[in-house]
């Protein structure tokens, strides 16, 4: 993966990530996302069983738009958020609107995460916040927002 260089900062952007899973014919099965996700994939192991442990469904389909599979975690009808395979990890995806924020500051949510949810590009009227998961230590920042998110009125 190339680096673009940010003339303002003597820092390095990263190109844009790919996401995986992109052939419309092969299913995210688990062989499939062992295969993809690597040293990472217990984790994703992890996570489902943590999804099923809360009643939430995760729900794989093939979307156009982006010409990827991606799994939305659904809770009775409502979509808690979204997760994306990469090469080597995951990223879960949580979507919040302005009325939330005051609830997101008050939240067990980790600084680190909340700091990446302010500075994050809005998409339309929504609010992204999206953690990439490479091991399990990682979910225990996950956890927090997921339960936030499914107690959200």
């Amino acid at each position: 993966m190339g680096c673009l260089q940010n003339k303002y900062r003597d820092t390095k952007l990263t190109d844009m990530e790919i996401l995986a899973l992109k052939d419309k014919h092969v299913l995210p099965t688990p062989e499939v996302l062992n295969s993809v996700l690597h040293d990472s994939y217990p984790a994703f192991e992890e996570w489902d069983n943590v999804l099923s442990g809360l009643d939430i469904k995760p729900e794989w389909n093939y979307y156009k738009d982006g010409n990827a599979w991606l799994c939305k975690m659904m809770f009775k009808k409502k979509n808690l958020g979204w997760i994306g395979v990469f090469d080597g990890y995951f990223k879960v995806s949580f979507y919040f609107t302005e009325k939330h924020l005051n609830a997101i500051v008050d939240s067990d949510i980790s600084d680190t995460i909340k700091e990446d949810f302010y500075n994050a590009k809005p998409s339309g009227r929504l609010l992204p916040m999206t953690v990439a998961v490479t091991d399990k230590e990682k979910l225990k920042e996950v956890l927090p927002v997921l339960l936030f998110k499914k107690n959200l009125k």
